[in-house]
């Protein structure tokens, strides 16, 4: 296939063109999310842009829905996609520069990374804060180092701090939905709240979710938690931030359910307050707002049977957006590198 057949998909070059790991590198989100629309009606209308290419799936933590969208949507574009579980099935990695290594870990990301590269045209990476050294966790060093070394184009499938394939997908539900609703003449309001968990979890569904909406630049987003939780300010600068959910959720059209541990100080459980729960109850105070949650949900702990069984919730739609979300931004890579 030409180079002008690979670029004739609606919506091409406006995502990442060697690396997707923020908002900051789709150069313009509304094309992107067209193109990933696109191909949610026309799966292999590029099924020939990936022959003969490879792309491996990196996985220093467990996966589900991440791995195996990614996997299918790059099949539809006719690559061959391998996983690696490297927290299994491989060495364990050092990433410190200049590490003496003679403790735990086997081989050094400088050494495997370019290897790696070699055997793929694209790596796809997915890495998971230790939440103890919040320093450490935000440096996202991890995903650096292969960006650093591997010498091809790196897709982050989670990292420490971001998700930014979920928080594309969240974006591509949030504009399907709104195709189909009677949202007229004003933005449509969107809220984020926190909701409780039995284990603290990271910030990184969060922080993304944040930057892309305040970077989508389409929506009135507003976050809303109890005391404790506030989140990093470089990913939620231009959302309002309150503890009151009621007031928060009062004629939303969007919440978005999702637990995350505290920044500040740094990865603890300070509130576990069943009343954050969301309930039918709360959900009379929207404008018949769509639930949203990036799965998998601890059910009657963060978001109630009654909520997750009813019309309102569209985190199956949102699932299986993530197909599309991928597809869309693996096409634009392989466009950018032929």
């Amino acid at each position: 296939m030409t180079n002008q057949d690979v670029n004739s998909t609606p919506g091409s070059n406006s995502g990442p063109t060697r690396q997707f790991i923020a908002a900051s590198d789709v150069s313009d989100i509304n094309k992107l999310v067209d193109q990933a629309l696109y191909y949610k009606a026309n799966p292999f209308v590029d099924k020939h842009v990936g022959t003969n290419k490879r792309i491996g799936l990196l996985f220093l933590n467990p996966s589900l829905r991440t791995r195996l969208s990614t996997q299918v949507a790059a099949q539809n574009l006719g690559m061959e996609a391998i996983v690696f579980n490297v927290d299994k099935d491989g060495w364990a990695l050092e990433f410190e520069e200049g590490a003496v290594m003679n403790g735990n870990t086997v081989e050094h990301v400088k050494d495997a990374a370019p290897i790696l590269g070699s055997y793929f045209d694209m790596l796809c990476i997915r890495t998971f804060p230790s939440l103890k050294n919040r320093e450490e966790d935000y440096s996202e060093m991890y995903i650096s180092q292969f960006i650093r070394y591997a010498g091809v184009p790196v897709i982050s499938l989670e990292s420490a701090t971001l998700h930014p394939l979920q928080s594309l997908t969240d974006i591509i539900t949030i504009r399907e939905q709104l195709a189909t609703t009677a949202i007229q003449n004003r933005r449509p309001r969107v809220v984020l709240t926190w909701a409780p968990h039995v284990k603290p979890l990271p910030q990184c569904v969060a922080n993304s979710f944040a930057q892309w909406v305040n970077a989508w630049g389409e929506a009135d987003f507003t976050i809303t938690h109890p005391e404790a939780y506030e989140l990093a300010e470089q990913f939620t600068a231009g959302a309002v931030v309150t503890h009151d959910q009621d007031a928060a959720l009062r004629d939303t059209d969007f919440v978005y359910v999702k637990n995350w541990s505290t920044y500040n100080d740094y990865g603890k459980i300070k509130c576990s307050d069943d009343r954050w729960m969301l309930t039918p109850e709360k959900l009379q105070l929207t404008n018949d707002a769509k639930v949203m949650h990036c799965l998998p949900v601890r059910r009657n702990v963060e978001l109630s049977d009654a909520i997750l069984d009813s019309p309102n919730s569209i985190v199956t739609q949102q699932a299986g957006n993530r197909v599309w979300a991928a597809q869309a931004v693996i096409r634009n890579i392989l466009a950018a590198n032929p």
